[in-house]
């Protein structure tokens, strides 16, 4: 075999190679060393990694997905624990392989579903609310005021969870089409203050509340999940 030919199959085998780095995500690494006291210091720099959707491999060993924001965020968790007479030191890494890549991945996953999970039960609080005051034949403006502002924080924390869902974990769908019906209920139950607003200042209104439909047949639903029937 010629040189030329070894060189044309190292060329090959490097481009290769270069072609599957590309092809995989690299995660910045964190991993840090903080006084033991006070503790509240500790549970500061916990909290604030969190908050930026990282994922702990272990104990002080983080890891969020590359990207420029993300470097400056870690950056500044970096100088914080210098000041503060800790250690931090930032690598940017890849899995060894496919299987361990998917391990990271699942931890973010697992992550964000815990956040969608308590996100569907905060939706399952509002839409119990209106239903209970459409039950009740209570309708008046302030409680769509009420309703309103409460669906807008609903609408903030999705946005904010999906900010940090990296992976699209399983259940952001779910979540999304939770806060669909919320503001399907909502919008059925501020109509139906509007009519009898005006119907108060003309003829009575003569038909049934299509809110207390809305609320009737959701209600009728979740018995039916409960008992077991379709």
């Amino acid at each position: 075999m010629s040189l030329d030919f070894y060189r044309y199959i190292d060329d090959v085998t490097t481009a290769t190679l270069l072609m599957n780095q590309e092809k995989r995500p690299s995660w910045l690494l964190l991993t840090y060393k903080v006084p033991a006291e006070p503790s509240k210091f500790r549970v500061a720099i916990w909290r604030r990694i969190r908050s930026l959707g990282a994922v702990y491999l272990q104990n002080s060993i983080c890891v969020l997905p590359t990207t420029t924001e993300h470097q400056r965020q870690f950056r500044m968790v970096q100088a914080d624990i210098d000041r503060a007479g800790g250690e931090a030191v930032i690598f940017e890494t890849m899995a060894l392989d496919a299987k361990q890549e998917e391990r990271v991945v699942t931890y973010f996953k697992h992550d964000r579903d815990q956040d969608y999970e308590e996100f569907l039960d905060k939706c399952v609080d509002y839409k119990k609310e209106i239903e209970k005051e459409v039950m009740a034949d209570h309708y008046t403006f302030a409680e769509v005021k009420e309703n309103d502002e409460d669906l807008k924080k609903l609408k903030n924390w999705l946005e904010r969870i999906k900010t940090l869902d990296f992976y699209g974990a399983p259940a952001r769908a779910t979540a999304e089409q939770r806060l669909v019906e919320c503001e399907e209920l909502l919008e059925v139950y501020a109509n139906e203050v509007f009519e009898r607003e005006q119907g108060a200042k003309g003829s009575p209104l003569v038909k049934p509340a299509a809110a207390k439909k809305t609320a009737a047949k959701a209600a009728s639903k979740r018995t039916g999940k409960r008992s077991g029937k379709p």
